[in-house]
């Protein structure tokens, strides 16, 4: 695996026709919210025309600590009126007053190998990074396209053939997390689930029962519906309520067992947009979540 992974470029992983958004850091949050709804997409780069160059991406974590910013807000007129005239640039101001860490600025280059590719994305536990063509170390920089983790894995699970390395089950493999999952039920409330994606850096929850079924999972990708209908006063419904406000084209929640193989996984990847697998016993109750950063981390012997 490791071979291939060396052979190949994250320039490979590129369609060939595809379509990049990027936004000026002068854009209003509300113009760039509305444009990533359009376009059917949860993140863009970031482009700083004053500095002509790359500065950052634009993910479902800004509209977190927005949105946590707001509701600790001692007016909600007066911050709904705000972020009427709210600019991308201003999202690092948010972020030092929610106390959030400052945003990795990952990019890589278009020729660095997949191996290298899924390493960055396995340590960082970034969902997307940035390919940045340079013309020389203090050259203009030009932002080429978004490497995701699960287009790479697709690339991976169409292209590779010797499937015979992936049929080990993931009771065998170890990968994933089964020890101090966080969770959450119907009636929590959506404020609270937020706070588990920030406290503990996660980026979904399963939704169980008193018995540990799992009924759903409330992801960060959902945290855009409230941004989007500027529900930021509404943040004590339950869950239950707020996943019905989710697009039609959500998919769904993806689950396996500890007898899944990589290959069955792989087979899953090639068909549907995957971003997490929940692992459940024969009764749906939940053992584990496997997240697609565990897969690369796998893939080139990452541990962390």
């Amino acid at each position: 695996m490791q071979s291939f992974l060396k052979e190949h470029t994250a320039y490979d992983v590129l369609p060939v026709s595809y379509r990049l958004v990027v936004f000026d850091t002068r854009l209003l949050v509300k113009k760039a919210l509305e444009s990533l709804v359009q376009n059917g997409i949860v993140s863009a780069p970031l482009w700083s025309s004053e500095e002509q160059k790359f500065a950052g991406m634009l993910t479902v974590a800004d509209f977190i600590n927005l949105i946590q910013y707001y509701y600790t807000h001692s007016s909600v007129d007066e911050a709904l009126r705000e972020i009427e005239k709210f600019e991308l640039g201003h999202l690092r101001n948010v972020e030092r007053q929610v106390g959030a860490p400052a945003p990795q600025m990952l990019s890589m280059d278009p020729m660095v190998t997949l191996y290298d590719a899924c390493r960055m994305l396995a340590e960082s536990r970034a969902h997307r990074v940035p390919l940045l063509d340079r013309e020389s170390e203090t050259g203009p920089e030009m932002i080429v396209s978004v490497i995701t983790q699960y287009r790479l894995l697709k690339f991976i699970a169409v292209n590779f053939k010797h499937t015979r390395v992936l049929r080990q089950p993931l009771s065998e493999l170890k990968i994933g997390t089964y020890e101090h999952i966080a969770t959450a039920h119907m009636s929590t409330p959506v404020i609270q689930v937020i706070n588990m994606f920030v406290d503990q850096n996660i980026s979904a929850v399963p939704i169980v029962d008193e018995d540990g079924v799992v009924l759903n999972v409330y992801e960060t990708i959902d945290v855009m519906s409230i941004a989007r209908a500027g529900r930021y006063h509404e943040l004590d419904i339950a869950v239950g309520e707020a996943m019905q406000a989710r697009p039609k084209e959500y998919p769904g929640v993806h689950t396996c067992t500890l007898n899944d193989t990589l290959y069955s996984i792989f087979r899953t990847i090639r068909k549907q947009r995957v971003y997490r697998l929940i692992v459940v016993d024969q009764d749906n109750r939940l053992i584990g979540i496997v997240s697609l950063s565990n897969i690369l981390g796998y893939l080139v012997g990452y541990k962390g």
